[in-house]
């Protein structure tokens, strides 16, 4: 994406993120092991529609700084990285969306910020209750990476040896894992990316962490998804205060957003318009 890069300090760790456009604000919020390059179909058609918008990259990922410390990288971190982003951003009301980890944030943020979300939409991932308490041993058996992760050193060294084979399989071969291989290749950058999974999976798991929507909420979730499946999205909807919509998302798999950008695109701007539309 081909637009100017901002940075914010905050306690020492500076986050690169874009603001662009005016209008009603738009917050994405990415998940692993992406960047705010994963975006890059939906900033335009958002700005094109006369959006503002602002993507992060969440510490550890894309050009933000990467501390070293797991403590770091905790769900509570990464909400006071946005909060922050949002307050020098002078942005009062915000419609948020947000993939992968990045909607277990998004969840969170919205769960904090209340009266301030106009409107929710979650991609892929339903409320952290929801996923774990999942009753469908197949959500067990597709999240045996997520203990995998936990394994300091060895993870590391399982998912790049033989010029990342397991990465690669685990990604199924997706089209953007060049990317992603090339990003975790620098130095510190996968062991960065992966303590969020060993700073939030227990806790998530253990069924400490509890959010809840109060602002209009849309689920999508993709047929083709290896690592959630459908239910743990579709339950979230008894948390949502507010209108909730569910889209099923076909021939797309986990990436929805980079294998079917313009559908993806036109429910994003359709639920926009319901709840925080362009004056």
């Amino acid at each position: 994406m081909a637009y100017a890069n901002k940075m914010l300090q905050r306690d020492g760790v500076s986050l690169n993120y874009i603001d662009e456009g005016e209008g009603p604000v738009v917050l994405l919020v990415h998940g692993f092991p992406d960047s705010i390059h994963v975006w890059r179909h939906q900033v335009p058609a958002l700005l094109d529609a006369g959006y503002r918008v602002i993507t992060v990259d969440n510490r550890g990922m894309g050009q933000s700084d990467a501390p070293t410390d797991i403590d770091a990288y905790a769900l509570e971190e990464i909400i006071s990285d946005l909060v922050a982003i949002l307050d020098a951003s002078s942005v009062e009301k915000v419609a948020v969306a947000g993939h992968d980890w990045g909607a277990v944030i998004a969840w969170a943020l919205v769960d904090r910020l209340g009266d301030r979300i106009t409107c929710f939409i979650t991609l892929s991932a339903g409320t952290p209750q929801c996923y774990a308490s999942c009753d469908d041993i197949r959500q067990k058996e597709m999240g045996w990476y997520t203990l995998m992760f936990q394994m300091e050193g060895t993870a590391e060294e399982m998912l790049v040896a033989s010029d990342w084979k397991l990465f690669r399989q685990w990604t199924r071969h997706h089209d953007e894992t060049e990317h992603w291989i090339s990003e975790l290749s620098r130095s510190g950058r996968l062991t960065a990316s992966l303590n969020i999974y060993r700073a939030n999976v227990l806790p998530l798991l253990s069924g400490t962490v509890h959010c809840s929507s109060r602002a209009p909420t849309l689920g999508l979730w993709s047929a083709r998804d290896a690592y959630l499946l459908e239910e743990q999205m579709l339950s979230s909807g008894r948390f949502v205060q507010a209108d909730w919509q569910y889209e099923k998302v076909d021939q797309a798999s986990h990436w929805m957003m980079l294998d079917r950008p313009a559908h993806i695109n036109r429910l994003l701007l359709n639920h926009l318009g319901q709840y925080h539309p362009v004056s």
